[in-house]
């Protein structure tokens, strides 16, 4: 199904890829009330009842409904218009979970970009939303701005930030566009102790073209950043000017963590103020989306517009949506091949009742993924007697189910790894149990040298 039926006396499913709410509420249930959630589907029917809709969630195991709540609870549904479907896909397509090479406001200072690039095939939405207090009769002016990106092959990253009431122009706050293009030549493995990027943009509020190089790095919960930029044509004085900034990161939780920054002109005249910033960053859990709410002196997350504050101090919040394309626009495209570490992977406690010896660093043992809403890589194929090891490295919770129910995992936390040993040959399928439509297949056969994947 592509849209919501708006006859309520005709029921049909509702594809919940579609619908992250829904699919959001389907992943708690499923955690908390089936064992496994082996050969579990998922429909969304809408019935009539007395005149009136209902709608109810029901789960099935091979053609059995073994669970069935009422969505009341979930969602009330008043009877469907056109524009609320429409609405409710739009929605859907935008806040649709993606990899977890999302630029996360939890992992950075507000005002910094953290040295991050994005996933190739990942687009990212950033909406900014600052409001401040003016003067004795405490009018409150807003001023929004947004990022709008796209991950591309060879760890680039390119976009365009818009800010409305910027103040880099020595005009009366014009509306601001940077168009940037972000490469990071240091970094690109996710256990990376350091990361670097170097960005070139054009401010189009004073015709300059600016640069900066940024580097990154975590010890525990802690996180430090640098910056070094290069203004062309700083603030439209024709003057080329050079800026400095620092920011840090703490982490308080999975999902909470404090932030803030600094940054300064390297010749600061006496009337420009240092720039600064810190916030409450958040993680929405088991999603790709995060949150912040913050304070800041500066305008517009552009690089000129971060490099020098202002004399109001401006109170706001972001909000970052990933999304993957190609989930709608040409499937999934291509993956990586299984792999092995540098350095062996120990493998932690499996599902009850499944044998699984600890991965081992040995020739037997191969290493795949979860990025997101996929396995990395889909397919795989191994000797028999192969140990393969999987790693969430999405922001939400997965399991690696066969379809015929007689092996699978717990739920797999975000960072954390999951072992099978395959010891006989055959073809494996296997899914994840609160998301169906993620799929995978393991083939075990004789003569395979190493592992094999896409």
């Amino acid at each position: 199904m592509t849209g919501l039926n708006h006859d309520p006396r005709a029921p049909r499913s509702v594809d919940l890829r579609r619908h992250p709410s829904r699919l959001a509420e389907w992943t708690r249930f499923g955690a908390r009330g089936m064992p496994a959630g082996r050969g579990m589907t998922a429909t969304f029917a809408r019935t009539a009842s007395g005149g009136s809709p209902r709608a109810s969630i029901v789960l099935r195991r091979r053609r059995r409904t073994v669970g069935k709540t009422s969505h009341a609870g979930l969602l009330r549904m008043r009877r469907a218009r056109p524009a609320v479907g429409l609405s409710l896909l739009l929605a859907a397509f935008l806040a649709a979970p993606a990899a977890a090479a999302a630029q996360s406001a939890l992992e950075r200072p507000p005002s910094l970009s953290g040295a991050w690039v994005g996933k190739s095939g990942v687009a990212h939405f950033h909406f900014i939303h600052r409001f401040t207090v003016v003067g004795d009769i405490n009018k409150v002016l807003n001023s929004p701005s947004l990022l709008l990106a796209a991950g591309l092959p060879r760890r680039t990253l390119v976009g365009v930030i818009y800010a409305s009431s910027s103040d880099v122009s020595p005009e009366v706050r014009p509306n601001e566009w940077e168009l940037f293009a972000r490469w990071q030549p240091v970094g690109a493995e996710p256990t990376s102790p350091l990361r670097l990027t170097v960005q070139g943009g054009y401010n189009t509020a004073v015709a300059s073209v600016d640069g900066e190089v940024a580097v990154g790095g975590e010890a525990g919960r802690v996180a430090l950043f640098g910056v070094a930029r290069v203004l062309g044509d700083a603030y439209g004085r024709d003057r080329t000017r050079s800026a400095l900034g620092a920011g840090a990161r703490v982490r308080l939780g999975r999902w909470v963590a404090v932030g803030g920054d600094v940054a300064a002109l390297v010749d600061r005249d006496p009337n420009e103020r240092v720039a600064w910033s810190a916030g409450l960053l958040l993680g929405i859990p088991y999603s790709p989306h995060s949150f912040s709410l913050h304070a800041t002196n500066i305008g517009s997350n552009t690089l000129q517009g971060a490099s020098r504050g202002g004399p109001e101090t401006r109170w706001g919040f972001e909000f970052t949506v990933p999304f993957t394309p190609s989930r709608y626009f040409g499937g999934q495209g291509d993956v990586a091949a299984a792999s092995s570490p540098p350095a062996p992977v120990s493998a932690p406690s499996t599902a009850p009742g499944v044998s699984s010896p600890p991965a081992s660093a040995s020739a037997d043992t191969v290493y795949a993924a979860i990025d997101g809403l996929e396995y990395s890589p889909a397919r795989i194929e191994v000797a028999p007697g192969t140990t393969i090891v999987w790693t969430n490295r999405a922001p939400l919770a997965h399991t690696v189910t066969a379809d015929d129910g007689k092996w699978g995992s717990p739920l797999i936390d975000p960072d954390g790894k999951w072992s099978y040993t395959f010891a006989e040959p055959g073809t494996y399928p296997f899914h994840c149990a609160p998301h169906p439509f993620m799929k995978g297949v393991v083939v075990v056969r004789e003569g395979v040298v190493g592992a094999r994947g896409r």
